[in-house]
């Protein structure tokens, strides 16, 4: 049977765990943009710890997925945090919030302002692009068109500090 969003957000035994950055690292490119280097300490973390970061962002407030690997990776004082299985986890998030919602439930989770890199927007979370387009504009974010891609004007501007 197909485990729900909400299953999948559970934390695994034996995680977090650290690990050495070798080429075979399934976010070995992400995390050299992110100045992590072959050979350096790089953390696995669980769904809580992603989640624990993106409740943490009030209204009029955005934050990137570089922005919670880097405060992992200084919470578990390593160099890097995989992106892949944060990106993972955001997404399940976002997915498990609304399917709370359909059952009547609250995760408080604000997946919305959770943004990829360079302020896009994610086309995985519920509902798609527009979805996630008409959530940030209710919040008072301006978001332009690139080509297929949607981003958040100046989000910079409204990164929280983690």
């Amino acid at each position: 049977m197909k485990k729900t969003w909400q299953e999948k957000m559970v934390d695994k035994e034996g995680y977090p765990k650290v690990l050495r950055l070798d080429k075979n690292f399934p976010c070995y490119n992400a995390l050299q943009k992110m100045n992590v280097e072959e050979g350096d300490d790089v953390v696995l973390v669980n769904p809580s710890h992603v989640v624990q970061l993106m409740k943490s962002v009030p209204r009029g407030k955005l934050v990137t997925i570089r922005e919670i690997c880097m405060k992992i990776a200084r919470d578990f004082s390593v160099e890097g945090c995989c992106s892949l299985t944060a990106g993972i986890f955001i997404t399940i998030a976002a997915n498990a919030t609304e399917e709370a919602k359909r059952e009547g439930r609250d995760l408080d989770i604000p997946y919305w302002r959770t943004l990829k890199a360079d302020g896009f927007l994610n086309e995985k979370f519920p509902g798609g692009l527009e979805a996630h387009k008409a959530l940030l504009e209710s919040e008072g974010h301006r978001i332009l068109r690139r080509g297929k891609k949607y981003s958040v004007q100046d989000f910079e501007k409204c990164l929280i500090e983690l």
